[in-house]
């Protein structure tokens, strides 16, 4: 499922233009505020892999690991083994903040290379976030609440773990406590998809239509102490679909999404920290970092009008990873992901049920802001019903140039 990545390059310059703006002094800001200056922070990297996999993927995501995008059957993307060249993975931001009387105002305009959905497989202009808050409030788009963006390992590969929440959404926020420790609660933009299984091509489907009338609901709490945090992120959300048509059936139906997600870092010392996460749920696959659908159907048997129905797909989710340092100059990743969905009788024998996702790398750090580094990577499918499942071994070399500059700042 590719992520859902909204927005135009207007939008975006639009948005830039607007964040700029927040850098100069307003005439509401008053008395301590009146004082202080605002900063504008530019960031980005310039990153470029070289990889060679065993063994094959769509190519719309040919440098990454995806379980999801992985061969459902034998030779479905050609032969086995490539070697890959990408800069997808560069990247460029902007961020400002201003103080004001009522907290600090902030805001971020980031965007990438790696293209998805209508882009996918393209080297183009991705828009991450576009968001800004003042004080306890937010709006944009961000990181969901639901997701942990500090369970994402120390790694060259660019798609993540598998099993991890991971969704940038767009957003309104309210943060009644910030900081460390820290409380949110959102009302995220809807969204779902299904798979129809078995019955694709069945007349009686053609005129179902997804509707989403009430935004989805997200709320995290993290507690944070010397030896890391733990967090707890919940998710609801109402999924409904509409017949639109006239024949002698009516499959109109909705279900109710839900999700907890439980996760921590944890210090183990002061070179080594521990990533974790586990997430169970029912329709929430589109806050998965690697998942397909949220809905499936059933047979519905003594119901003439609705032989079948619609119902929320439960999944379970896991992120394992430790990081470690060897050094200023010398670092390491290992760990490894699962993800495992509940598939219905109706989907198709080769749907996707579970995939696996792991990795161990060596990075080095010759000077400040630049990295070179080797990982080894692995990826697994299993599909629901048929009993094909594939694996993927994959080795990448990574170049990475950091770069940033700050504009104002504190008198």
């Amino acid at each position: 499922m590719a992520r859902r990545s909204p927005g135009t390059l207007r939008a975006a310059a639009c948005t830039a233009a607007a964040l700029v703006a927040l850098a100069a002094p307003t005439g509401w800001a008053q008395d301590d505020a009146e004082q202080a200056k605002p900063r504008l922070d530019l960031y980005g990297f310039v990153m470029t892999d070289v990889g060679y996999r065993t063994g094959s993927i769509d190519p719309d995501w040919y440098d990454v690991i995806r379980p999801t995008k992985m061969a459902s059957y034998e030779n479905e993307f050609g032969p086995d083994g490539e070697t890959y060249f990408s800069v997808r993975q560069t990247r460029f931001g902007v961020k400002s903040y201003l103080p004001t009387k009522y907290g600090e105002a902030f805001g971020i305009f980031e965007w990438e290379l790696f293209g998805v959905g209508s882009d996918a497989g393209q080297t183009t202009l991705r828009l991450r976030h576009a968001y800004f808050e003042l004080g306890n409030f937010g709006a944009g788009q961000y990181w969901s609440p639901f997701m942990d963006i500090d369970v994402f390992p120390n790694s060259l590969e660019y798609w993540g773990p598998s099993g991890m929440v991971f969704f940038r959404n767009i957003q309104i926020r309210w943060m009644p406590i910030k900081g460390d420790t820290r409380l949110t609660i959102a009302l995220e933009r809807p969204g779902a998809s299904g798979d129809v299984g078995k019955l694709e091509g069945w007349e009686g489907l053609d005129d179902v239509e997804g509707n989403f009338p009430l935004p989805d609901l997200s709320a995290e709490y993290r507690h944070a102490d010397d030896w890391g945090y733990v967090e707890i992120a919940g998710m609801l959300r109402y999924i409904e679909w509409e017949d639109l048509g006239t024949d002698q059936y009516d499959l109109s139906g909705d279900a109710i999404g839900w999700g907890l997600n439980l996760s921590s870092n944890l210090k183990l010392g002061s070179s080594s920290t521990l990533r974790l996460q586990v997430v169970y749920g029912e329709g929430i696959q589109n806050y998965m970092n690697d998942a397909t659908v949220d809905i499936g159907i059933e047979p519905n048997p003594g119901n003439a009008t609705a032989p079948i129905k619609g119902v929320a797909l439960p999944l379970l989710g896991t992120v394992v990873f430790l990081d470690h340092s060897w050094s200023d100059e010398w670092s390491t990743a290992i760990g490894f992901s699962t993800f495992d969905n509940d598939n219905t009788v109706a989907q198709s024998d080769d749907a996707f049920a579970s995939g696996r996702y792991a990795l161990v790398n060596l990075l080095y750090y010759p000077v400040k802001n630049v990295m070179v580094g080797g990982e080894l990577q692995y990826g697994y499918r299993e599909n629901y019903n048929d009993g094909w499942d594939v694996d993927d071994f994959k080795v990448q070399l990574s170049f990475k140039y950091n770069f940033s500059h700050t504009f104002g700042g504190a008198p």
